[in-house]
């Protein structure tokens, strides 16, 4: 990569650091990475509203193959001293969104400059945190006959600069799942006049073990009770309303939709014995993101060439990511890059993206361009 490239794309990294903005919400990101481009490429850019993508048109143009940055940031507090520490009060990039668009960003100028036997297509996403961006950005695949499209993400806990891929899931499908229950409030001393939700409730809670039992999956399923809300603090009141939460999650998407149903069905039995209303409502869904192996070869091949070094990952990550929405319409694979064995993790205070992946994404990138 070029000195004067990689030197852009770590101070347009910095200056991402300094102004994190939440899922749906990046309307400054969005237009400071379109400035970017405009400002350094050529490239032709096509906005989206709350994307974009830019494009590189070769004069052999052989295949189309996109490359994907997500730029939104989470609700955390910057605590660590930083010279381009977050301006905005209790938010901030701790899961390295500004790296992986800087990163695309200091591809564009490589490619930009140097040129591609492809059409090269630089896809810029919104609200990957909450699930929401991949599936409005999906739409760009078949709209420009993307053939492949290719992702990273960094990873702490592996070692620093190696890259890590997988054939098949990389990471797990999940959503939130609320169960909201309704039955009659009564005096505290007369609880048979009223209807209380919480022995519904805490029926669907006991029947989790089972439905998770590594003897009725194929892969990992779980359920993590997050939150049970029922009645208030008010000693002369039987409860009436209740509401469970919890984050479902599977290595495969058909054994987590036979996750929720067993919750739906068990939570519908259990109102139905004691006369309660019920509903549910689902948010933060993510698909399970499935790689190609001929994509993922294709990583295989470009590391080996160019000497990064690689390891398999022996397993998928548990937590999600929306990119799997994309490979479910075209080939593609997400590979990982190591912050190294000790680095503080994803979403902890003491995160920060270490500004010498740019250079390692970039050089994967562009020989995963030319194949």
């Amino acid at each position: 990569m070029e000195k004067k490239n990689l030197e852009l794309a770590i101070q347009l990294r910095h200056e991402l650091h300094a102004h994190p903005e939440l899922s749906n919400h990046e309307v400054w990101t969005k237009q400071h990475l379109i400035d970017f481009l405009k400002a350094y490429t050529n490239l032709e850019i096509v906005d989206r509203g709350r994307w974009f993508y830019a494009i590189y048109y070769s004069k052999v143009g052989r295949r189309n193959i996109a490359f994907r940055a997500d730029f939104d940031a989470i609700p955390i507090e910057e605590t660590i001293d930083l010279t381009y520490g977050s301006q905005c009060p209790g938010v901030s990039h701790k899961c390295g969104h500004d790296g992986h668009s800087a990163t695309l960003c200091g591809f564009a100028l490589e490619i930009d400059q140097k040129g591609c036997d492809n059409n090269v297509f630089f896809l810029f996403q919104h609200a990957e945190e909450t699930g929401d961006g991949a599936a409005e950005c999906s739409v760009f695949i078949k709209e420009n006959n993307i053939d492949e499209i290719f992702g990273w993400h960094n990873m702490s806990g592996i070692k620093q600069n190696t890259v890590h891929v997988i054939d098949g899931t990389a990471q797990c499908a999940s959503k939130g799942m609320s169960i909201y229950m309704e039955g009659v409030p009564s005096h505290a001393s007369e609880p048979e006049k009223g209807i209380n939700p919480a022995f519904a409730i805490a029926k669907v809670i006991d029947a989790i073990p089972g439905f998770i039992d590594p003897a009725i999956n194929k892969g990992i399923a779980l359920c993590t009770v997050v939150q049970v809300d029922i009645g208030a603090k008010a000693f002369g009141v039987n409860a009436s309303k209740g509401a469970l939460r919890m984050t479902i999650r599977a290595l495969y998407e058909e054994e987590m939709d036979r996750l929720q149903k067993n919750l739906e069905d068990v939570a519908k039995a259990e109102v139905e014995k004691y006369g309660l209303k019920v509903s549910f409502e689902y948010q933060d869904e993510f698909p399970e993101t499935s790689n190609h192996k001929e994509s993922s070869d294709k990583i295989r091949q470009v590391c080996k060439e160019k000497g990064i070094p690689m390891t398999e990952l022996t397993e998928a990550f548990r937590a999600s990511e929306d990119f799997g929405h994309y490979t479910k319409l075209t080939k593609g694979s997400y590979c990982y890059i190591g912050n190294g064995e000790d680095y503080p993790n994803l979403h902890s205070y003491e995160y920060n993206f270490r500004d010498d992946l740019i250079e390692t994404g970039v050089e994967l990138f562009k020989g995963l361009a030319e194949l």
